[in-house]
């Protein structure tokens, strides 16, 4: 049985990513998939960004108790989503990228109680 807190959270997250995609596609990007499953896991969304194919990691907190959007990416994480950056490539010849040059952000979305959200996009974390 799923918990209020889990269907919250999934609730959350995926507020957090439409606010993150609607922010890029304004910014000019192009989306070429999103919520992708490869065998190492899950990409939030691909772009492309001019010449770069941009693999995004999307993390939303309501506040900064348990660490920040930022932190939630460590080493392990960051190491995950070159993994997939490259799975996704393989997956898509036809976006003519190569897996060396696959661009990783974060955009970190917070939505306090009562206060209006904020967003960070970090450019090429790892």
């Amino acid at each position: 049985m799923t918990s209020n807190r889990t269907t919250h959270n999934a609730r959350l997250g995926r507020w957090g990513e439409e606010v993150a995609r609607r922010h890029l596609l304004r910014a000019g990007m192009t989306l070429l998939d999103q919520n992708w499953r490869g065998p190492s896991g899950e990409v939030d969304l691909v772009l492309r960004d001019g010449a770069e194919v941009v693999v995004c990691e999307v993390k939303t907190r309501t506040s900064s108790l348990r660490g920040t959007p930022h932190e939630a990416v460590d080493e392990t994480k960051a190491a995950r989503l070159r993994l997939l950056a490259a799975e996704w490539v393989q997956a898509h010849p036809e976006a003519g990228a190569d897996p060396g040059a696959v661009r990783v952000d974060l955009v970190a979305v917070l939505r306090p109680r009562g206060a209006a959200p904020r967003l960070e996009h970090v450019r090429g974390i790892c």
